[in-house]
């Protein structure tokens, strides 16, 4: 799977409505065949962060997810309300899905 894990600074003014800001962005990707998740966090020591953790099926997927027209729709409509560019990881992990942690494994 493509792992992606992204951090977004949010304009101070725009932080606490990031959430519906995005969320056309979100549900769209989110129903997309390939998408395995995509799920924003927001910071805790910095409130105009917010980190989004997402992941697709496979280079396919990904490839469909970036040339979707939401995906041209974000490009022009969100970077507004951002106060620099998003920083990325992107990695290919060779699993589908979530692991348990078996260092904080619960009884």
């Amino acid at each position: 799977m493509i792992f992606i894990t992204a951090k977004f600074r949010v304009r101070p003014e725009h932080a606490d409505r990031w959430p519906e800001i995005a969320r056309d962005f979100t549900e769209a990707t989110r129903a997309e065949p390939g998408c395995l998740w995509y799920d924003w966090s927001r910071g805790l020591d910095d409130p105009n962060e917010y980190v989004l953790v997402e992941a697709f099926r496979d280079d396919d997927a990904g490839a469909a997810h970036v040339g979707s027209e939401h995906f041209r729709t974000a490009q022009r409509e969100l970077p507004q309300y951002l106060a620099e560019t998003p920083r990325i990881v992107n990695a290919k992990v060779d699993q589908d899905g979530w692991s348990e942690l078996g260092e904080l494994a619960v009884e």
